[in-house]
């Protein structure tokens, strides 16, 4: 499938010389592609660990995240997508070798959640929230004007809960799995809760911001209570 374009090759604008809402989401997914290597990985360990044994299993998903990563360097396509999930299955493969349950190769994946969700509410309490942050640095040139507009600051507190409810919901499962010894499910629930929400969680970020950048109102928590 193909690859989301590059900022460099963007022409298709708005009126406000932004990218499209589309190509902003796709670029931050990695596009298909990326959606779809992301997961592969996680998968074959999953299938592995039922028909084979553990070890195999580790073995296998480390040559097939390294292989994807490999493959995109050698077709001159970027790397960072791949080479943030193989950090994330490299780590989790050594903890599961280490200790022989293949629960711990979903372990690491679990703690940086938690440190996802306690640090995006931690922003929020000092009005400062990560989402608006993260958005100057990827769609607003490192810009930072909202800190000056009460309106985008409020939207921006908002979004960063939602996300950080969201990461606090995917521990809480993970975690009741994980207690369970629940690897298969443990490894289904870690795709089903990987990139779905978090599409969905940046889809309505960029649409919301978008919306307030041109003075369109946005139902918020608050008001619709």
């Amino acid at each position: 499938m193909s690859e989301a374009p590059t900022t460099d090759a963007r022409t298709d604008l708005d009126a406000d010389g932004m990218p499209s809402f589309a190509e902003q989401v796709a670029d931050q997914l990695g596009g298909w592609r990326g959606l779809i290597e992301s997961s592969i990985p996680v998968i074959v360990f999953v299938i592995a660990n039922i028909v084979t044994d553990l070890r195999l299993a580790i073995v296998v998903a480390v040559g097939v995240a390294l292989a994807i990563a490999f493959t995109r360097l050698l077709q001159g396509r970027p790397v960072r997508h791949a080479l943030n999930g193989l950090f994330g299955i490299a780590l989790g493969a050594a903890l599961a070798w280490r200790t022989g349950e293949a629960r711990a190769f979903y372990l690491p994946g679990i703690l940086i959640s938690l440190g996802y969700a306690l640090a995006l509410l931690g922003s929020v309490a000092v009005r400062q929230p990560l989402v608006g942050w993260i958005w100057s640095v990827v769609a607003a040139g490192g810009r930072s004007e909202w800190r000056h507009n009460p309106r985008m600051l409020r939207a921006f507190g908002w979004l960063t809960v939602a996300w950080a409810a969201v990461y606090f919901a995917k521990v809480a499962v993970q975690s009741a799995l994980y207690a369970a010894h629940l690897e298969t499910w443990l490894g289904i629930a870690r795709i089903a809760l990987g990139f779905p929400p978090y599409a969905l969680l940046l889809a309505g970020t960029i649409w919301a911001v978008r919306r307030i950048d041109r003075g369109e109102p946005v139902i918020e928590p608050a008001a619709a209570t």
